[in-house]
């Protein structure tokens, strides 16, 4: 089934499940219905949550983060290091059931101030390679993780957010992708689509519930050694969701596995070597409240 057109030409043929057909159908209709409702002119980062998945009233889709510590120790979460404990990350840091895939950073106040994806640093295919270790990826004990801040992460260990910014604020100011070993040495994401097509992050394709996506400096016949593992997402022109994508097979749930068919409905050019990496792990995360509405 063809999912995604532009200018009347056909961008892309994927085979897809019913369940997925169903999801994008979804997706456009409720995107068209609410067209004259949801304001793409602002950006409101009122909500937090991770997992795309095919049906959308599934569970595991579009799982709600808690965005105060105080709300994250009453869902079970408990901390694995507090402000100034570990000097290559900002923030004080949960996990739910000892599952690294989602780590939730949050400032001094307990407003949520970042998000990291952890997974063991001795992966049977060697992942991540020479490139990308400790620039995005930084080892802390025994695990590979990589980190992204909603807020500046010199701010997070030291006065934090009141009550009241967290609540005109919301999920955070701006995106920031720690690429050094250091929170003071990040990538700053443009918050608008026009100012990131300036850059190196390369356009993809859109996909209803998701965005359209950008990924950095793809090219047909690049190294997946350097493939960089994050993705950018942008509806009405504005950056409201991100995400993660390792070349590894991970386990916990909270991760998706694309099938090889499908990548080409998000990378533009897919590079090559993608088909020799065998199955790999995303992971949506969207920055408000109501992901099912983004249509682009």
């Amino acid at each position: 089934m063809s999912l995604l057109r532009k200018g009347g030409q056909l961008l892309n043929s994927v085979p897809c499940s019913a369940a997925m057909i169903r999801a994008c159908i979804f997706g456009l209709l409720i995107g068209v219905s609410q067209a004259f409702l949801f304001d793409f002119g602002t950006s409101n980062w009122n909500g937090l949550k991770v997992t795309w998945d095919a049906n959308i009233f599934s569970s595991r889709a579009f799982s709600s983060l808690p965005r105060t510590e105080s709300d994250a120790k009453r869902a079970g979460f408990t901390m694995i290091s507090d402000c100034g404990a570990k000097s290559n990350f900002a923030g004080k840091r949960y996990v739910l059931s000892g599952d690294t895939a989602v780590v939730l950073l949050y400032d001094v106040n307990g407003y949520i101030a970042g998000i990291q994806a952890g997974f063991p640093a001795t992966l049977q295919n060697g992942y991540p390679h020479a490139p990308l270790k400790n620039h995005p990826f930084v080892m802390s004990d025994g695990k590979q993780y990589i980190t992204a801040y909603f807020v500046d992460p010199s701010t997070i260990c030291s006065k934090g957010r009141t009550s009241n910014l967290f609540n005109s604020e919301g999920t955070g100011t701006d995106l920031f992708i720690q690429n050094g070993t250091t929170p003071s040495q990040i990538l700053k994401i443009p918050h608008k689509e026009t100012d990131v097509q300036k850059t190196m992050w390369t356009k993809g394709h859109c996909f209803p519930t998701m965005g359209v996506h950008y990924w950095y400096n793809i090219r047909k016949d690049m190294s997946c050694d350097e493939f960089y593992p994050v993705f950018l997402l942008y509806n009405g022109g504005k950056l409201n969701a991100f995400g993660w994508a390792f070349n590894a097979d991970l386990s916990s749930t909270r991760f998706e596995h694309p099938p090889l068919l499908s990548f080409g409905a998000f990378l533009n050019p897919v590079p090559d070597c993608l088909s020799k990496e065998g199955r790999l792990s995303t992971m949506h995360i969207y920055l408000t409240s109501r992901p099912e509405l983004d249509t682009c």
